[in-house]
Parts: structure tokens; C-alpha cells; sequence
């Protein structure tokens, strides 16, 4: 993930003391650095993953380990880069938007290819689809009034869903395929849970910000009355 802030210190790579980065800083980070690559790998990992995923009809064990393969790299790489921008300080808008894209297009692709070929039933990619599509709908509807934090919740959904999905990536039989749909279960119970959290402080954000601009609003008010008085 590359959605934090370039460092100050000349572009040297190292974070600035006290965490307190310009605007500058951003404008220093080169849209080649090592947390973008890995973003661009983690994409192009996405049609990739599907073709193997899909060789011999979808239900040939090697060519689905071969798709596992991919899909824990790319998993694997969105840890690294998240990891890389944080110590770094690396930032560009490519990374920004980029970076949210790669991670909910392979978990997408891994669940819709999965439901196409029976092994998971629709209605569990539908519940994480529409989890996932509506949060980011909502945080840009509130994101004038402020940004909502990842939380814990979120961190340990994103490891119970990328674990449950390549779980059944793999042609698991016998006790693993029965612990794989806990795993599952376990991944859309967060899912859902996480997301009313969303929303809960998605609605919190906004009255919140609402209340301040109207008392911006009545302080600017009132200073007007004031100086037409004079």
C-alpha cells in the first residue's frame, strides 16, 4: 500500500523525525519506487491467477496449485508493499488508487471464478462483494468530513477472507475441506460484522462533521452581524 506520505528528508528514503511530512514530500516519490512495483505485479498477478485457476475446466489439482501459487503471492505482495510504504514514506496518486484496486480485484477474481465453478455458493461472494464495493462507496461519501481508519476488525477480515479463498483454491478433500468452510464462514461473520462497524462510524463521521460546519457556519454568522454593527 503506498497511501501514506513520501519523506521530507530530501528523498533519502527515510522517514522524517516526528512523523511530520510536507507537501512536498508527497511530490518526492517516484512512481517507480519498490512499493508501486509490487502493486503493478500484484494486478498483473489478477489475469494470470484466473487462467491457471480456470486450466482443464477449473477442477485440475495442479493447475489450482499452480493458482494458489499466484493468488499468496499476491497476497504476499500487498504485506510487502504495505510494509515498504510505511518505512519508506512512499506516495504517489498511482499508488493511492491503485493499490485498493489490486486488492479487492484478485479477492474478487478468486471468489467469482470459485462460484463459477460451484465450489462456492453465490451468495457468500455476493455478501463480500457487496461489503467491500459499498465501504469504499462510503468513504467517499464522507470523506469531506474526515477518513475512516482501518480498523483491527477490518485487518483480521482481510486475513480470514485471503486465507478462506485460497483454502478453496486448493483441491482440498476429506477434514481440510470441512475446515475450509469454517474458515469460510468465520471470513463472511467479520465480513459482515466489520462492515456495520463501517457504517456505524461512517454515520458518526458525518453528523459529526455536519454539526461543525454548522457552527462554522453560525460563528461566521455572527461575526458578520458583529462587524456591520460597528
Amino acid at each position: 500500500m503506498t497511501g501514506v506520505p513520501a519523506s521530507a528528508a530530501g528523498g533519502t528514503g527515510r522517514p522524517a523525525p516526528g512523523g511530520k511530512l510536507g507537501a512536498a514530500a508527497v511530490n518526492q516519490a517516484s512512481l517507480w519506487n519498490i512499493a508501486n512495483i509490487l502493486t503493478m505485479v500484484r494486478l498483473l498477478l489478477v489475469p494470470g491467477f484466473v487462467i491457471l485457476l480456470l486450466q482443464n475446466g477449473g477442477y485440475d489439482p495442479a493447475w489450482r496449485a499452480w493458482a494458489w501459487a499466484a493468488f499468496a503471492v499476491a497476497m504476499i505482495t500487498d504485506l510487502f508493499d504495505g510494509h515498504l510504504a510505511r518505512t519508506y514514506n512512499l506516495v504517489t496518486d498511482f499508488g493511492k488508487i491503485a493499490d485498493p484496486i489490486a486488492d479487492k480485484a484478485i479477492m474478487a477474481a478468486g471468489l467469482i471464478c470459485l462460484s463459477g465453478l460451484g465450489d462456492l455458493p453465490w451468495w457468500v461472494t455476493g455478501v463480500i462483494l457487496f461489503r467491500e464495493l459499498g465501504i469504499t462507496l462510503m468513504r467517499f461519501w464522507v470523506i469531506r468530513h474526515g477518513v475512516i481508519p482501518a480498523s483491527r476488525g477490518g485487518k483480521m477480515k482481510t486475513l480470514a477472507q485471503g486465507t478462506a479463498v485460497g483454502m478453496y483454491v486448493l483441491a482440498l478433500t476429506g477434514p481440510l475441506a470441512t475446515l475450509r468452510w469454517w474458515v469460510m464462514a468465520v471470513a463472511v461473520v467479520l465480513t459482515v460484522v466489520t462492515g456495520l462497524d463501517y457504517v456505524r462510524q461512517a454515520v458518526v463521521l458525518r453528523r459529526r462533521g455536519l454539526a461543525a460546519e454548522r457552527e462554522a457556519a453560525r460563528a461566521a454568522d455572527r461575526k458578520g452581524a458583529s462587524e456591520t454593527t460597528r
